[in-house]
């Protein structure tokens, strides 16, 4: 109940990207059920249509937990301990919230799932929806649900974790941790070439190893901007980058693994390889899995923006232009432009030739 009512009790911008997790969360759930319906009309070759469609999954994960860290409804406040509110509570409250809207996402998955395949009230479509879902199978119940579950149960413990009581991260690279990993992506995606559940896991390991980078490559993009003799406007930006890059790392690798998934898509299709492993849903489901991860980078930068307030009161009290943290802002973002569409390129480049040699 406190859950709802401080949800209920949000500002507009709050409620909209619940309801974005929401929307997510529905599109992620209609790729499972669809996933689901081809595993009974043809079981064979249905392993890594799974896989695929555990992407959207895993990046609509991302986002809610991203969505529930920028929540001012479970931020630590002074006082609350004494109401029970303490750091442990808010984190539970966090997780519920997430499960709500998740399994909200779910439901509404599900009734238009349902309304396609004509199990609720006529075909619509001119029966369309029916053939693509094989409503002529049936569906099994506890499988959609069990499915259905997934997500909600993934996102409120992923953000329980990601909001659990610790320490801040200090910056720190892991940038060659994260490069040898997208490499044993990178080699398993040249071993077990475009067919069978070789590119799903290949790409798996890739993303995994580019956020596993991504707060390296940002601390270094941060270290790039101070080098040589810098004045006061590129230090800020680049202390200022180095203290974000645990908490903007994760989110721009992913980002950075799904531009260079587009390109290898594009390079594939030019080629005659590109594969279609989710059928005619292939498509929207690579625009949700962009929309995410571009989501999940923007809320990721509203919450440093917001644990930068008070330095950005205190450069202001001291007399600090307005322009001047403009000035950096840009600064910093022209850096990581830098920094990753590079590689963004060089990862694409070296994924296309793995899969059409």
């Amino acid at each position: 109940m406190l859950a709802l009512r401080l949800a209920r009790g949000s500002r507009p911008l709050v409620q909209l990207r619940r309801l974005l997790v929401a929307a997510a969360s529905a599109g992620s759930g209609f790729l499972l059920l669809y996933v689901l319906a081809e595993a009974t009309a043809r079981p064979a070759g249905s392993f890594p249509q799974l896989l695929w469609a555990l992407v959207p999954l895993a990046v609509t994960v991302q986002f809610a937990v991203a969505v529930a860290r920028t929540d001012p409804a479970t931020a630590p406040r002074d006082g609350l301990d004494a109401a029970g509110l303490g750091p442990v509570r808010l984190t539970l409250v966090a997780a519920i919230s997430t499960a709500v809207a998740c399994t909200l996402g779910s439901a509404v998955a599900l009734a238009v799932f349902l309304h396609l395949r004509g199990d609720v009230a006529g075909l619509p479509f001119d029966g369309a929806g029916a053939e693509l879902l094989h409503a002529d199978q049936p569906l099994p119940v506890a499988a959609a649900l069990t499915l259905l579950a997934l997500l909600p149960l993934a996102a409120s413990a992923a953000t329980a974790l990601a909001l659990r009581p610790s320490p801040r991260p200090a910056p720190q690279t892991v940038l060659p941790w994260g490069i040898a990993l997208a490499a044993c992506g990178l080699a398993a995606l040249a071993y077990a070439g475009p067919g069978g559940a070789g590119p799903p896991a290949g790409w798996a390991l890739t993303a995994a190893g580019l956020a596993l980078a991504g707060p390296g490559l940002a601390y270094a993009c941060g270290a790039l901007v101070q080098s040589v003799r810098p004045g006061a406007l590129r230090l800020l930006a680049g202390r200022t980058l180095q203290e974000e890059a645990p908490r903007l790392g994760a989110p721009l690798g992913v980002l950075c693994a799904v531009g260079a998934g587009a390109l290898s898509a594009v390079a594939l299709r030019d080629r005659g390889g590109l594969q279609v492993p989710l059928g005619p849903l292939t498509a929207p489901a690579a625009a949700l899995v962009v929309l995410c991860a571009a989501a999940t980078l923007l809320t990721s930068a509203v919450e440093v923006r917001q644990a930068r307030a008070a330095t950005r009161a205190t450069l202001t009290g001291i007399g600090a232009p307005a322009g001047v943290l403009r000035s950096a802002a840009t600064v910093r973002t022209l850096a990581l432009a830098a920094g990753c569409l590079p590689l963004v390129w060089g990862v694409a480049q070296l994924t296309s030739l793995a899969l059409t040699h």
